[in-house]
């Protein structure tokens, strides 16, 4: 889980760093928002 949230936000900088415009800084946060909750169901106790 650790390894996974590491790689998340590692990836999430990584693609802030390339953006150039607002909007593109939105989407990469949006598509951020999206991967974390991705994995916080994937990772709930059933």
């Amino acid at each position: 889980m650790k390894a996974l949230l590491a790689l998340i936000i590692a990836t999430a900088l990584a693609t802030l760093a390339g953006c150039n415009t607002v909007e593109g800084v939105g989407r990469d946060v949006k598509a951020t928002g999206q991967a974390v909750e991705k994995a916080a169901d994937e990772n709930k106790p059933k």
